[in-house]
């Protein structure tokens, strides 16, 4: 298989633009993102082509396709109307000229793009796929494994290139994304000089050792999630590092038709009852006493009253080279009990379970005052008990400057009144102290946000104010008990032999 035909992954090489056909996100705020698979053409109900409708706009594919990744898109003006219309002209076509015209009017809708006008209602910005970004956008089929939990199980199952992983119940796909990219070494069939198939050395007359690739072995119960599961890989170009296999792991195991399949070096377990599970993740048979202890005969249908090992040739789904390290994922106490209790019937060693917690925490400047009046991101309340008091004291200033004018004011429309009475003329009160005491009052809420204003100019906001941090009010993380363990790699005589010889 040559390079040029490799269907790579935009998850693993996204490239400096959004290409059309793969798949792009579009962020709208931190935690609100739309996964999209571009598409530049125009069989859609939208003369702009394909649109993605958001509560910022609209935005057509052919606004995104071809920008670089972090790219703000504004959105655009889409034509509704020739939605509806072409909806209408398609139902007149099928009732009375057949399915001909429909046909032509959608060969013609494909061909012309309409290109769409610059809207001022909002934006959003496209970012690359990637296992965090997809996991908070993904459609949720089961329970979610989310960035906290999965980073840390792949760093505590010591995952690298070129490891091969089980993943029993991969539910929506979450984990199975961030372990591709953790086994990441090349695809597979793929020849070039870094990462080739086996080949003859010309020279030596000898063959070169194969590379072993990356790989993931994903198990799951419900037949529709692992088929929808099949399709999201294809279109995330990640189905040639992922084996999907529709499968009871409970009743049948893990191993595969392949001979070195899967062979693993790591492994996954999400599922409701993980100790029924252990019993097919062993180095060799188990003997009928040890067998029974670790089995569940009330779990199973048509499982005979006293468990034994099955009579079949022998398999193991480990890597015989290597120490195995596993993982379960489990929401209850008491599965991590049972799951633990068969672990050690096994002869699994370092148990341990952990719990992730995972919190955000917001850190700003908190800035506190009077001087903050009208600004954003800030408190306008009085700092200390100075500027309190120097506050009361305007208030009540401009409060006893009003209250004074009003009474003047009332004492001359009484004088006038008693003028025209006696039929004298009203003597006007000169306007000169009336201004006086306008000048002499404490600044108003107008003048002080306009002052504000001025000064906010000269300050560095970066700098002011006290550091203070919170936690974030809701935890939208799925928690569960994480129990590690890791069976070591069987040494024989043969093995202590070979180490003597070589080591001396």
């Amino acid at each position: 298989m040559s390079p040029s035909s490799v269907n790579r992954s935009p998850f693993l090489d996204p490239g400096p633009y959004a290409a059309s056909d793969s798949l792009g996100i579009l962020q709208l705020r931190r935690d609100h993102l739309i996964p999209a698979v571009l598409s530049a053409s125009a069989d859609s109900d939208y003369a702009e082509g394909k649109v993605e409708n958001t509560r910022f706009g609209s935005f057509p594919h052919s606004t995104i396709i071809n920008k670089p990744w972090g790219t703000q898109i504004l959105a655009s003006v889409v034509d509704t109307g020739s939605r509806g219309a072409k909806n209408k002209k398609r139902k007149r076509g099928a009732e009375d000229e057949g399915e001909a015209t429909t046909g032509a009017d959608t060969d013609d809708t494909r061909k012309n793009v309409v290109k769409a006008a610059t809207a001022s209602s909002g934006f959003v910005h496209l970012v690359p796929p990637t296992p965090e970004t997809w996991t908070l956008c993904l459609p949720h089929r089961t329970q979610v494994v989310y960035t906290p939990d999965y980073s840390y199980i792949l760093q505590r199952l010591r995952v690298r290139p070129g490891d091969r992983i089980i993943e029993a119940g991969a539910g929506s796909g979450s984990f199975t994304h961030a372990a591709v990219r953790a086994i990441f070494n090349g695809y597979p069939g793929e020849e070039n000089a870094t990462n080739g198939t086996e080949c003859h050395d010309g020279e030596t007359g000898e063959m070169r050792k194969r590379k072993r690739h990356g790989q993931v072995y994903s198990f799951e119960y419900h037949a529709p999630r692992a088929e929808q599961l099949k399709t999201e890989l294809k279109e995330h170009g990640l189905n040639s590092l992922v084996t999907v296999t529709n499968r009871d792991v409970y009743q049948d195991g893990f191993c595969l038709d392949g001979e070195d399949e899967p062979n693993a070096d790591a492994i996954f377990l999400d599922l409701p009852a993980p100790w029924q599970a252990l019993k097919h993740l062993t180095r060799s048979r188990l003997s009928s006493a040890v067998f029974q202890s670790v089995s569940d005969p009330a779990s199973a249908e048509n499982a005979p009253a006293t468990p034994q090992p099955s009579d079949a040739p022998f398999r193991s789904p480990l890597n015989p080279n290597s120490a195995i390290r596993i993982c379960t994922f489990s929401p209850c106490i008491e599965q991590v009990t049972k799951t633990v209790s068969a672990m050690r019937s096994l002869g699994w060693l370092e148990i341990g379970m952990v719990e992730i917690m995972a919190k955000r925490l917001e850190v700003k400047r908190e800035r506190v005052g009077l001087q903050e009046e009208g600004l954003r991101g800030a408190n306008p309340s009085p700092a200390t008990v100075q500027e309190a008091v120097q506050r009361l004291r305007d208030v009540e200033g401009r409060a006893k400057v009003f209250h004074g004018l009003q009474k003047e004011k009332q004492e001359e429309i009484m004088r006038k009144a008693e003028a025209r009475k006696r039929g004298e003329k009203a003597v006007k009160i000169k306007e000169e102290g009336k201004a006086g005491k306008l000048e002499s009052l404490p600044p108003s809420k107008q003048d002080r946000l306009e002052r504000a204003k001025r000064d906010l100019e000269k300050r560095e906001l970066f700098k002011e104010g006290r550091l203070v941090h919170r936690t974030e009010p809701e935890l939208k993380t799925h928690t569960s008990y994480l129990v590690f363990a890791v069976l070591p790699r069987a040494w024989t005589k043969e093995d202590e032999e070979k180490a003597r010889k070589k080591w001396g």
